[in-house]
């Protein structure tokens, strides 16, 4: 296997499915220890999974890599303590914190949206990736060598977008967490960096792939014409969980074919 990442332990929440299983498969190839932890361990209905008949945890044993489940709901802070702790027993340390767990809603305006949608998005998005850090830091700090973070935002954490609106006001709040921490906690090492992707292919976002009219008006609304990938997401990750980005701090990267510079049209 190659080695950008070798016997670094890594933590992936909501890895089950999407973003979270292809970062996960992608650090383990690259000689990562990986800790898969969801709410549950098989993969969601409806995504662009190469098999996704088998979990997370088997796609990486699959390919000689390593890697354990944990289950945690992000919402609990005691939980996600938990998953650290066992993270820790199991591999001994902690080198990077992927906080990707996250929930998606659409299609209202913002007096249509009931709390139960704004306290859905608030809960895993912001507080769930809050109380990943919080977690993290503890124990790099224990350590005593410094730290990972990668907080997975999305492009609706930087500009606002119609219709979504309880869903960009999480994101925003988990890019102003990500440009907290690496303001706090640099000095002691402990880099933190937001990924930010526009639509990518992945269970969340099957609804509007198969909508012809959103497809055509997403792709022909974009420079680089085309969906995310999940790759596309995962290669990001492991770049910024390598040595390679060694003084990348505080960023929030667009990874979005250009869709924040315009709303393409010719």
């Amino acid at each position: 296997m190659p080695d950008r990442l070798q016997d670094k332990v890594i933590v992936v929440t909501g890895a089950a499915s999407g973003f979270g299983r292809g970062m996960s498969v992608a650090f383990a190839a690259e000689g990562a220890k990986v800790v898969v932890s969801d709410v549950h361990e098989d993969a969601n209905a409806g995504g662009f999974e190469t098999d996704g008949s088998i979990t997370t945890v088997q796609e990486i044993e699959k390919h000689g890599g390593t890697a354990t489940y944990v289950q945690c709901d992000v919402t609990d802070a005691g939980q996600v303590d938990d998953l650290i702790a066992t993270t820790v027993s199991t591999f001994g340390r902690l080198d990077v914190m992927v906080n990707n767990a996250g929930v998606y809603r659409r299609d209202k305006l913002v007096h249509e949206f009931g709390v139960e949608d704004l306290y859905a998005c608030f809960d895993v998005n912001c507080k769930g990736s809050f109380f990943g850090a919080q977690s993290a830091i503890k124990q790099f700090l224990a350590q005593g060598d410094g730290g990972n973070i990668i907080n997975l935002v999305s492009t609706a954490g930087l500009q606002g977008h119609p219709s979504q609106s309880v869903y960009n006001i999480s994101k925003g709040a988990q890019a102003q967490l990500t440009r907290c921490l690496a303001i706090e906690y640099g000095r002691d090492g402990i880099r933190t960096n937001g990924i930010c992707p526009t639509f990518a292919k992945t269970s969340l976002t099957r609804k509007l792939f198969d909508d012809k009219g959103f497809d055509d008006f997403f792709v022909e609304s974009v420079p680089l014409k085309r969906w995310g990938e999940v790759a596309d997401i995962a290669d990001l990750a492991v770049f910024l969980a390598s040595d390679e980005s060694s003084y990348i701090h505080g960023d929030l990267i667009r990874i979005d074919g250009g869709e924040t510079l315009c709303r393409y049209s010719v």
